[in-house]
């Protein structure tokens, strides 16, 4: 597959249209007229991106559908968390092994760690992929303030860190991770994460929901089994500093609300809909 992130600047102007005008179901002509583009090349590039036309995306744009999904997930995650991140059901998912950072190594906040980082192109627009020499410790992606303010973003996490650009060293990295959402299993990719023991928690259990389902804050407190905490886990899950491949664009509001992220909702709307696609069709 061939990723350009112009590909994804118009599909996300098109999500951003289609969520201000999805109640009057925009024809064809004038979803394409809204990214310059002539209505058989803009439904090519949808579908070829997508997977599905637009037609079929307004539906997850929609409120009940996101409700509909929640309540869908809920049996999928109980067999998911009960067989662990090994289940043979997550066929398409992404399989992954963490090596969190010890509480010595956290403190020192990266000092004396070596980081290659590089931007490049991916179905969601171009990113940041970060590494260390013991696997990927970052994955953004580059937003409104450009490259300079998403890799501040990241250096705000490793502020001690000895950062070294070098796309050479990052670029089969990516091509595993993606390529991966596409059904193709590899090795494992190797997490190397840097924060609290309540926030790697966090993200181990965002690990277990599916690709192509989606739970609520309020379902992830409870399979850990602290129901009252939803607003910390909601925290815990903003901090994410591993991008799509820890899936916390999985989690959206109990009723059914899609919700902020990071990195733009409508960049979390285009993933949801990717997978799902994706989802659909392995199902299929």
């Amino acid at each position: 597959m061939q990723v350009r992130s112009e590909d994804y600047a118009r599909i996300e102007k098109a999500i951003l249209f289609l969520e201000e005008n999805y109640r009057h179901q925009p024809e064809l002509r004038e979803i394409a007229a809204n990214v310059h583009l002539s209505e058989f090349h803009f439904q090519r590039l949808f579908r070829r991106w997508a997977g599905i036309s637009p037609k079929r995306f307004i539906q997850f744009l929609t409120l009940e559908h996101a409700k509909r999904l929640l309540g869908e997930s809920h049996s999928v995650l109980d067999a998911t968390y009960d067989a662990g991140l090994s289940s043979p059901g997550r066929l398409h998912d992404l399989f992954v092994n963490i090596e969190a950072m010890t509480p010595g190594e956290f403190k020192a906040a990266g000092a004396g760690v070596a980081i290659h980082y590089g931007f490049h192109p991916s179905p969601f627009g171009e990113c940041l992929l970060a590494v260390t020499e013991r696997g990927i410790c970052g994955l953004g992606f580059v937003g409104a303030g450009g490259r300079a303010r998403a890799l501040r973003d990241f250096q705000e996490r490793w502020p001690e860190a000895r950062l070294e650009p070098s796309s050479r060293v990052t670029v089969p990295y990516l091509d595993s991770i993606f390529r991966r959402a596409n059904g193709n299993r590899r090795s494992p990719l190797t997490l190397v994460l840097e924060g609290t023991n309540f926030q790697i928690k966090v993200w181990e259990a965002l690990l277990r929901v599916p690709m192509g389902a989606v739970t609520s804050y309020e379902d992830l407190a409870a399979k850990l089994s602290m129901p009252r905490a939803a607003r910390a886990v909601g925290a815990a899950v903003g901090k994410n500093p591993i991008a799509f491949l820890i899936p916390c664009h999985r989690v959206i509001h109990k009723a059914g609300v899609i919700g902020h992220y990071h990195w733009g909702a409508a960049r979390k709307k285009a993933m949801l809909a990717w997978e799902s696609a994706r989802t659909t069709a392995t199902r299929n």
